[in-house]
């Protein structure tokens, strides 16, 4: 070459130099190589894309490891990698020895290496060094500790056994990765095959059969608990010459067997077949026993593991019911959703049972009981399945709501009270709540032992918080009472009862989770299925899972949620038609109760939870207090009340009566200014819109109106009842 002539291309002399250059992507697994490239591998000379295992079969397992952990380190330590490399013909011979020198670069966005590098034949024995930075080259020792520990974080994390053979046969053995896997059990006297890889369907049919006593290597693994190495076929043949043409077809040239052993115990064996010769030295065998170590141990976990989740798909099987036929007139839906963790099982529970003359038989009533065991444990479960068939049985007896909470609150006392030598920590006991359903006329009829209260979603989307009487939890006096309340379910309304986690999970109280799910009730337009996973996300979604302040602490519960909606007859109907639907609540307050008068406050401000104007609803809550009291306190009668709210918004007219059984009529009169009472029906004549009493065949109701529109639909004042 004479001075200033244009330098020979960088192939041209690469080719002369006999250097081919490589490019491997891990994220496709293709290796292009040149035309030199190319010959030194053993293939034609001509440049060409590879795949990952073509390239791989023609270089030595020993060196196509140092490749791999030579990269990593090359690229955490910001140098050059370099590797000596054996070349490899068909038949497992090496032809050639050669040095690659590379670079290599992370993608973190691919999460893959991209390598570039040369490749040339080499004579010495040990590969040079760069004239620049000191190159990475192959360490075996360092390549097999880096491979124990990748394989040890890979089995740990396994959790089934099946996920345990697919880590085993993906573990890239440095030096003698092996083709063909196999995994072997024990039942009774016989070798089971747990799981392979290598091998086609069917090829592990000859071997499920074989007895413990049997000469096959794996069988005299498990009878001695001593590994078995292999180093050739006419090894094999000789040492097991009854199941060597079992062997013989899978054309192997090497295996190992070693025992599995977990606490002392050998619960199996595992096979490594190879391809070609290996010697089993002693560092090689030192790698397969602890493989051999972990896999046992990561296997055992994964065994324990699948057993539990089998116990817990039968314990959720047998105690979770299916709901039954179809109800004429109602839809029922219901969740159930563990606490996270352990076997997925704890107290709660819900129930839907057919009553005498019920569903069954074409219609008529039912029972929907949902309750909570206190615990999350196995006798938590345990004792939750019981009560489940108890309160069954007394339920399909025709026990009414009370008598079967008061049998089934003596049934638990005896299982958990019963004993005087029973730990105080042990004792247990259940809320729970029972709703008797007449599917004709939309009664419910409520018996509670220490439950949280349902709650109403109305047509419109108005929830109310149904307080009903109740007792203590079951469990705690045999001799308790639940008292029995009575509401009705109007066409297109739905009942809520559920345990105290959807209410409390994520750090909420009982305040600030009825008002989530009140959000999640009142802004829902799909049908029950779907009501019901609205509510467990709005639980278990992250909106959920952040709070500030005092309720930043998570508390975790299992969640049981039952849904009961009455269709509404002849006509799909829409949201809107929805929200002209007459909005209605009921309740007694009993002169034994004087207590409730603050209840059904509650309830009609729920039931004007969006009436426009504040002061409206001030006077009508004012107005109901006024006429309860009265009826307490100048009658000996109950007091019976009754709320409804008609039209559309904007136009919308509260009518409240207050019935009771005197027939007593109340009189206008102008206390004076030191007067204790009679300022009820002044007040009434102030704030209501319009107000009456009307005689009843027995007793009285009295009733005041107030209009959403204001003073435009007043009407005239109606004349006081005494002139």
């Amino acid at each position: 070459m004479r001075t200033g002539e244009a330098l020979p291309a960088v192939e041209e002399v690469l080719t002369v130099l006999a250097t081919g250059l490589w490019h491997w992507d891990t994220d496709t697994g293709l290796v292009a190589v040149d035309a030199e490239a190319a010959r030194l591998l053993g293939l034609p000379a001509e440049a060409r894309t590879l795949s990952q295992a073509q390239v791989r079969a023609r270089l030595h397992p020993v060196d196509w490891n140092e490749i791999t952990s030579v990269i990593q380190l090359a690229v955490a330590e910001g140098t050059l990698g370099e590797v000596r490399v054996r070349i490899m013909d068909d038949q497992g011979r090496v032809v050639r020895v050669g040095r690659s020198r590379f670079h290599a670069a992370f993608d973190r966005e691919k999460h893959a290496y991209e390598v570039t590098g040369s490749l040339q034949e080499v004579t010495e024995p040990a590969p040079g060094t760069s004239a620049e930075r000191t190159a990475v080259t192959g360490d075996w020792r360092r390549s097999r500790e880096a491979f124990l520990l990748d394989a040890g974080r890979a089995l740990a994390e396994a959790r089934s056994t099946s996920e345990v053979l697919r880590v085993a046969a993906g573990l890239a053995m440095p030096g003698f990765s092996p083709d063909g896997l196999a995994v072997f059990g024990v039942t009774g006297d016989r070798l089971t095959v747990v799981g392979h890889h290598g091998h086609e369907p069917g090829d592990e049919d000859p071997f499920k059969g074989l007895t413990l006593d049997s000469d096959y290597p794996a069988a005299e693994v498990v009878r001695t608990g001593r590994a078995v190495y292999l180093s050739s076929p006419e090894q094999y043949k000789e040492r097991y010459p009854a199941t060597w043409p079992l062997a013989a077809h899978f054309d192997r040239r090497s295996w190992a067997f070693l025992p599995l052993v977990v606490a002392g115990r050998t619960m199996g064996a595992w096979m490594a077949a190879f391809a070609y010769p290996v010697a089993f030295t002693p560092d090689e065998r030192s790698v397969l026993t602890t493989v051999a170590r972990m896999l046992a141990q990561a296997l055992s976990r994964a065994e324990a593991a699948e057993s539990a989740r089998e116990l817990t798909d039968g314990l959720q099987r047998s105690m979770l019911p299916r709901l039954g036929p179809e109800i004429p007139g109602m839809t029922v839906a219901a969740r159930y959703v563990p606490t996270g963790g352990g076997l997925q099982v704890g107290g709660d529970w819900y129930d839907m049972i057919p009553l005498p003359g019920g569903p069954s038989t074409g219609g008529g009533r039912f029972a929907l009981v949902i309750g909570d065991v206190q615990g999350h444990d196995v006798r938590a479960a345990g004792l939750m399945g019981q009560l489940r068939i108890a309160l069954r049985a007394y339920a399909s007896e025709g026990h009414r709501p009370d008598a079967v909470l008061s049998r089934a609150s003596r049934f638990l006392h005896g299982m958990t009270f019963g004993s005087p030598d029973e730990d105080p920590a042990a004792l247990r006991f259940a809320t729970c709540l029972y709703v008797e359903v007449d599917p004709a006329t939309g009664l419910l009829e409520i018996a509670r032992a220490g439950h949280p209260d349902p709650a109403v979603r109305m047509a419109d989307g108005t929830v109310l918080h149904r307080p009903t009487a109740g007792g203590l939890p079951l469990g705690i006096d045999p001799d308790a009472d639940y008292p029995t309340t009575t509401i009705a379910l109007g066409p297109g309304e739905t009942m809520l009862i559920c345990t105290d986690g959807l209410i409390e999970t994520g750090g909420h109280d009982l305040d600030t989770g009825w008002s989530r799910i009140r959000t999640v009730l009142d802004g829902h337009d799909g049908d029950l299925e779907e009501l019901a996973d609205a509510l467990v996300q709005a639980v278990h979604g992250p909106s959920s899972h952040h709070t500030t302040g005092p309720l930043a602490d998570r508390r975790e519960d299992d969640i049981a949620v039952l849904l009961l909606r009455r269709k509404v007859e002849g006509t799909a109907g829409t949201r809107d038609a929805a929200r002209a639907a007459v909005r209605r609540t009921m309740m007694s307050v009993a002169q034994a109760e004087p207590e409730r008068v603050a209840v059904a406050r509650q309830q009609l401000r729920e039931l004007l939870h969006d009436w426009p104007a504040a002061d409206h609803v001030d006077s009508a809550v004012l107005l109901l207090s006024e006429t309860l009291t009265n009826v307490l306190v100048h009658t000996d009668a109950d007091a019976l009340f009754l709320a409804e709210v008609r039209g559309g918004p904007g136009d919308r007219r509260l009518r409240v009566e207050v019935s009771d059984t005197s027939d007593d009529l109340p009189h206008m009169r102008r206390p004076g200014e030191l007067a204790s009472s009679g300022r009820g029906l002044v007040l009434i004549e102030l704030l209501a819109h319009a107000w009456g009493v009307d005689p009843r065949g027995e007793g009285k109701s009295i009733w005041f109106e107030l209009y959403e529109s204001g003073a435009t639909a007043v009407p005239e004042p109606s004349p006081p009842p005494d002139s």
